[in-house]
């Protein structure tokens, strides 16, 4: 027995789907669906406005943007650049105001590939604070507005500090008007691992979806807004185990034949089916995570996406 299991997610998207149908409305969170057709891109914007919505959902207030493109994980690049597109108009939307000096920090571990989205996107940044500071904002040309700089802190195994201790030093050093933080995350479901993005004007817990809390990074802590955009290339093993016995609970519930050959099992109600599942699962499987098996070749593709994203958001681009 495992006590009750926990889906692991840090899409707020996930956690608002959740919810059962009949409870649709939480108070003080709005939700607000785009489709682009022709692109396959889907947008769901989940708003926390309130306190007791934050209560409610396990999330801080803010605004939390999802991309879903089931193509995201495909080389191919025509498609990705629609992607970046898409993504810049949204960071714009969160940034505001042009000509800012921004910090871009690439959170994770450059030696575990699944862990290595931050970095990798930090790689491919057009970095410009320096050649401002030497030959001013003319050396950057007509369509650069934005000052940028970028870190990558590591982990706490590497380097003995936590990541938000490294942040914090080098935004009070730098003092950039707004932090943008990238990480992988972990998804609740299988579906959206490598074809999701979330961006969210409420900062990030590094860590959390893979039970590893950390320090938040975030407005409140580092006195500047900070935007958090994320993949999630993981998801818990016992996600998985769960939501496949769950199937098969279900189909025997459909099933007068089925019901007939679980014997006991069919006679249990859906509560006492649910409960037998927490008890089946492995405690061990909570350590656990899983990640697609061309993994290396897909964080480089999505890498490269967010960081061209980042890049047209902070080119100044109005067309956005």
């Amino acid at each position: 027995m495992i006590g009750d299991f926990q889906i692991r997610t840090d899409l707020a998207l996930e956690v608002r789907e959740s919810y059962d149908e009949d409870d649709v409305r939480i108070r003080g969170v709005s939700v607000e669906e785009q489709e682009d057709e022709e692109r396959e891109i889907f947008t769901t914007v989940v708003r926390i406005e309130t306190e007791n919505g934050a209560k409610a959902m396990g999330r801080p207030v803010g605004t939390y943007i999802t991309l879903e493109a089931p193509n995201m994980s495909a080389p191919d690049e025509g498609y990705h650049r629609e992607i970046s597109e898409v993504l810049a108009r949204h960071l714009r939307e969160l940034m505001g105001s042009d000509e800012l000096s921004v910090l871009v920090v690439g959170l994770g571990n450059r030696e575990v590939t699944p862990d290595a989205l931050g970095p990798n996107v930090v790689n491919n940044l057009n970095i410009t604070r320096h050649m401002m500071r030497e030959y001013g904002r003319a050396s950057l040309g007509e369509g650069h507005a934005d000052i940028v700089s970028a870190i990558v802190p590591g982990v706490m195994a590497q380097t003995g500090m936590e990541t938000l201790e490294i942040v914090k030093g080098v935004v009070e050093e730098t003092r950039p008007d707004l932090v943008i933080v990238v990480d992988a995350l972990a998804a609740r479901s299988t579906k959206r691992l490598n074809r999701t993005i979330q961006i969210t004007d409420a900062g990030i817990n590094p860590g959390s979806g893979v039970g590893n809390h950390r320090h938040g990074i975030n407005s409140q802590v580092l006195g500047v807004p900070v935007i958090a955009v994320g993949v999630p290339t993981v998801v818990d093993a016992a996600t998985i185990v769960n939501d496949t016995m769950e199937e098969l609970v279900s189909e025997m519930d459909r099933s007068d034949h089925m019901q007939k050959l679980g014997g006991t099992l069919g006679t249990l109600n859906k509560a006492e089916k649910h409960q037998m599942i927490q008890e089946l699962i492995s405690p061990h499987l909570n350590t656990m995570f899983v990640t697609p098996k061309d993994i290396d070749e897909t964080v480089k593709y999505l890498s490269f996406t967010i960081s061209e994203g980042i890049n047209m958001a902070l080119a100044g681009k109005k067309e956005l």
